[in-house]
C-alpha cells in the first residue's frame, strides 16, 4: 500500500496545521499545558476546544453534512486523527467513547431519528458518552452480560450492574448493552441502548485508580425508564451492534493511539537528552538508545498495522478480528514506554505530579501508572491472544490457550 498522501490531501492537512497554529488550546503550543486538575475543567477544556473544531468543519470528516459532518473521506479523518490525538489527551481523552464507539455505531445502526439527535452533539463536543458492556461476571465475555431489560409497553424497564465504566461519572450518555430474552444463547438474547445517564435509578460509584484519579466506575441500574426509541437496532441484534462497536473501537483507535505514542516518544526522546548521569545525557548511553529504538521500533509496528486494517475501509470491507492485534500491541507498548521512561530518569522517578524536583512535571509518572489498565480495558491480553489463535490464524481452542499459557 502507498501510504503518500495525495495533493489533495497534503493540501488539506496543511490547512488543519495553519488552523491548528491559531486554535491551540492556551499554553499548549510553549508545551506548557498541563492536564486539568478537576474532571469538570477536563470537559470544560474538550467542549471549547472541539467546539471549534466542529465550527471549522474538522469534525465528523466522513460524516454526511446532515449530521454535522464534512462528507469527506477515510484518509482526511485518519489526518484529522493523527494531528488531534495529543490535543484529546491532554483534556483527558473525555472524548474518546462518543469519538470512537458511540458516533460510529449511531452513523451505521441508529434509526434516522437517533442520528439527527445525537450526532451533532457528538460531533461539536455537547455530550460526553461512556461505555456499559463490562460487568463484574462479564468483562472480556461481553456475552455473558446479566443486565436485564425488560419490555413494558413503549419503554424498557433496565435492571444490573456495570463496572469498569470509564467517564461514567462524568457522562451524558452511556451506550448500554443488556439481555432481553435469557432463554436463547447468551449471545442471541442482547439489546443495545442509548442511555441518559440522569434518569431516575442510575448509581455511579467511581473507583479510584493507582494514579489517585476516579476514571473507571462501577454504575448500578434499578428500574431505569428507557424509551423504545433509545433501543439501537432489533430487539436481540444487541450482539451484533456491540460487534460493531468492537470493531471501530479497533481499527480507528489503533490510528490514534499510533499518533498519540509518536508524540509521547517524541517527548521521551527530549527528556533522555535532558536527564544526565554523570554529566553525560542518558541518551548518550548505549543501552538507552537501544530502549529507546525498540519503541520506535513497536511504534511503526503499530501504525502501519492500523493502516493495514484502514485498507479494508477504504475498500468497504467490515473490519474482522485482526483488530485485536492492533489493541494488543497499544496496549503493551504503552507499558514497554512508560517502564523505559522511568529507566531513564533513574532515582526522579518516584517524584510526582507538583513535586519541585519532578521532571516533565509527573507526566511518566501518570503514563506509566496509567498504562498498568491497558493491558486490561478494552480486552485483555490474554482474551486478545486466545482470538487471535483462534480466529486470525485459525488454530484450534485447546492449541491456542496452551501457546498462550507457555508463552509462546
Amino acid at each position: 500500500m502507498d501510504f503518500r498522501l495525495s495533493p489533495k490531501e497534503e493540501a488539506f492537512r496543511s490547512e488543519l496545521l495553519s488552523w491548528l497554529e491559531q486554535n491551540r488550546p492556551e499554553g499548549y503550543r510553549a508545551g506548557e499545558f498541563r492536564l486539568p486538575d478537576t474532571w469538570e475543567k477536563r470537559v470544560q477544556e474538550y467542549s471549547r476546544f472541539q467546539k471549534a473544531v466542529f465550527e471549522a468543519g474538522y469534525a465528523g470528516i466522513r460524516y454526511p453534512e446532515e449530521y454535522g459532518g464534512r462528507g469527506g473521506s477515510l484518509m482526511e479523518e485518519i489526518i484529522v486523527l493523527e494531528l488531534l490525538a495529543p490535543i484529546y489527551r491532554d483534556f483527558g481523552s473525555v472524548g474518546i467513547i462518543a469519538h470512537g464507539m458511540a458516533g460510529p455505531t449511531i452513523l451505521i445502526c441508529g434509526t434516522e431519528e437517533q442520528k439527527r439527535s445525537f450526532l451533532p452533539r457528538i460531533l461539536d463536543g455537547s455530550h460526553i458518552w461512556c461505555q456499559g458492556f463490562s460487568e463484574p461476571n462479564a468483562g472480556s465475555d461481553v456475552a455473558n452480560v446479566s443486565t436485564r431489560a425488560e419490555k413494558r409497553d413503549n419503554e424498557y424497564i433496565i435492571n444490573g450492574q456495570k463496572t469498569w465504566t470509564s467517564f461514567a461519572h462524568i457522562a451524558d450518555y452511556c451506550i448500554l448493552l443488556a439481555r432481553t430474552d435469557p432463554n436463547v444463547a447468551k449471545h442471541k438474547g442482547l439489546s443495545y441502548f442509548l442511555v441518559d445517564m440522569k434518569l431516575p435509578g442510575i448509581e455511579v460509584r467511581p473507583i479510584r485508580q493507582i494514579t489517585g484519579e476516579p476514571e473507571f466506575n462501577e454504575v448500578f441500574l434499578e428500574d431505569v425508564r428507557v424509551p423504545e426509541g433509545m433501543r439501537v437496532g432489533a430487539e436481540g441484534q444487541g450482539w451484533q451492534v456491540a460487534i460493531t462497536t468492537l470493531m471501530f473501537e479497533r481499527v480507528i483507535g489503533d490510528i490514534s493511539m499510533a499518533a498519540l505514542y509518536a508524540d509521547e516518544l517524541q517527548r521521551m526522546l527530549n527528556m533522555a537528552r535532558r536527564v544526565k548521569r554523570n554529566g553525560q545525557a542518558v541518551l548518550e548511553n548505549p543501552l538507552y538508545r537501544q530502549q529507546v529504538a525498540q519503541c520506535y521500533i513497536e511504534l511503526m509496528v503499530l501504525k502501519y498495522n492500523g493502516y493495514r486494517n484502514v485498507s479494508k475501509l477504504i475498500k468497504n470491507e467490515i473490519p474482522g478480528p485482526e483488530g485485536s492485534i492492533g489493541k494488543l500491541l497499544w496496549s503493551e507498548l504503552h507499558q514497554k514506554m512508560g517502564e523505559t521512561a522511568m529507566q531513564i530518569q533513574g532515582p526522579y522517578h518516584q517524584l510526582m505530579k507538583d513535586s519541585p524536583a519532578a521532571i516533565d512535571n509527573g507526566f511518566w509518572q501518570h503514563l506509566f501508572l496509567r498504562s498498568k489498565g491497558n493491558t486490561i480495558e478494552a480486552g485483555t491480553s490474554e482474551i486478545l491472544r486466545n482470538i487471535i489463535g483462534e480466529r486470525v490464524l485459525g488454530l484450534p481452542k485447546d492449541v491456542s490457550r496452551a501457546v498462550r499459557r507457555e508463552g509462546r
